[in-house]
């Protein structure tokens, strides 16, 4: 199974590339991983956000594998413990999806076409995220549940 993290905007501040660096590779020592970042739209102040949300909507689909599972990170998702999150992984991996594909709209959140399109929405948080500062949480998360699978020292509990 390969994961994406596909983003709409990109990832501007250092500390916040540093560690989403860090992650990805360490990510990738375990799967097949590729972060995405798609670049944010021109003339942005010149549309509705619900304008916005459906030119986001029709790129992001662009990067999202027709038969991928899809993953909407969304504060309205469903929440796990890390160990859940983990189990939930396993489950995927068990299913046999060839592209597990998690997603990160934009500052006004997902058009109606890519909530119809996602599989599932999963929310780190009640609270509410910068769309760059949610990329590093949720690699974090990403690499914590996977250390939980392979029985690694990382997640302590």
């Amino acid at each position: 199974m390969k994961i994406r993290l596909v983003c709409m905007g990109k990832t501007d501040i250092p500390y916040l590339k540093e560690g989403i660096s860090d992650y990805s590779g360490r990510i990738k020592r375990a799967v097949g991983f590729e972060f995405i970042e798609i670049p944010e739209l021109k003339n942005a102040g010149s549309f509705s956000p619900e304008q916005i949300r459906e030119k986001e909507a029709g790129l992001l689909l662009q990067r999202i594998p027709e038969s991928a599972f899809t993953v909407l990170l969304d504060e309205k998702g469903r929440s796990f413990r890390s160990v859940e999150f983990a189990a939930w992984l396993q489950q995927r991996f068990n299913q046999g999806f060839k592209d597990l594909v998690f997603v990160v709209g934009g500052a006004y959140g997902f058009h109606e076409s890519i909530r119809k399109r996602a599989s599932i929405q999963i929310s780190l948080s009640a609270m509410t995220f910068s769309h760059q500062l949610v990329r590093i949480v949720f690699l974090e998360q990403l690499y914590r549940g996977l250390s939980i699978l392979r029985n690694e020292p990382y997640h302590n509990e």
